[in-house]
């Protein structure tokens, strides 16, 4: 399996894994927590028949990923894309982030520029700023948050099975739109995930992205589920379309936060429609 070193832990490497198929314009997938790059299986091979070079990799602490006891924010995140970006010499590439995946989209882009950047697709995502504070009244309160990391400490096995049911709407799309055992699936890779990461995540889900969005100048895609009961569609993707110079908003009907597998059709037709057809080879 292909892996790339990061960073050091005392006498370990800090190795991230990655997946490279296809060939074609790259388009490089971050996953959402508390998955792995295993979660774009509904995507990846529709994006390899369009054409196109499809790179998923999974976030430090998660997935196959090396599982340091440090690293949980944004800074480092997108240093960890940006070596990957530099391994694979990307070029004319389309960031597409899932979640909070989104927040790397946006702050690759605020910290490194769209040089490299082709494209840029937010799904689901938690950009611009969940937090409410003083100058972003519209935001989640911070008790929610700390709830979220009592719920983790507390029990979390317990924990995801109940953030799972909320991330697909179990309640209304079980047995229709997902099954129990894609949800057990999703239960198994986040239950590998390492506890810190898993922990330290949802504080960094707090960051602002408000500055980055503003240095984005590529084409940009929003996809959001008008029911995601995780990063409600009008503290996220409204405010991202409002954020982004003439971008796309795209508004998934009864769409939960988990899309990219109970919607998976209209997410992969609307990618597929602001993609276009690959011209790389």
């Amino acid at each position: 399996m292909p892996y790339i070193t990061v960073g050091k832990e005392n006498s370990g490497d800090i190795d991230l894994y990655y997946e490279d198929h296809g060939t074609g314009d790259p388009i490089v997938l971050i996953h959402g927590w508390p998955l792995s790059g295993a979660s774009w299986e509904k995507q990846i091979q529709i994006l390899i028949d369009a054409g196109y070079r499809v790179i998923t990799y999974d976030r430090r602490g998660f997935g196959n990923s090396d599982k340091p006891l440090f690293g949980y924010d944004y800074t480092t995140f997108v240093e960890d894309l940006h070596s990957l970006v530099n391994r694979l010499g990307l070029q004319d590439m389309v960031l597409v982030g899932f979640s909070m995946g989104g927040g790397e989209v946006a702050r690759y882009i605020g910290m490194y520029g769209s040089e490299r950047v082709k494209k840029a697709v937010f799904i689901s995502a938690i950009p611009p700023f969940l937090l409410k504070t003083a100058d972003n009244p519209d935001g989640v309160d911070s008790s929610v948050f700390e709830g979220l990391r009592q719920g983790v400490i507390a029990d979390r096995p317990a924990f995801l099975s109940q953030f799972l049911s909320n991330f697909y709407n179990v309640d209304v799309l079980g047995g229709k739109l997902i099954s129990d055992q894609a949800i057990q699936l999703s239960w198994d890779v986040a239950s590998l995930a390492s506890p810190k990461g898993t922990l330290d995540c949802i504080s960094a889900w707090l960051t602002d992205f408000r500055k980055d969005l503003a240095h984005i100048d590529v084409p940009t895609l929003i996809v959001h589920g008008d029911s995601d009961r995780i990063c409600p569609l009008p503290v996220t993707g409204e405010r991202t379309h409002e954020a982004v110079k003439e971008s796309k908003l795209v508004v998934v009907e009864d769409g939960p936060h988990g899309l990219n597998w109970t919607h998976a059709e209209q997410l992969n037709r609307a990618l597929l429609d602001f993609l276009g057809p690959s011209t790389g080879t």
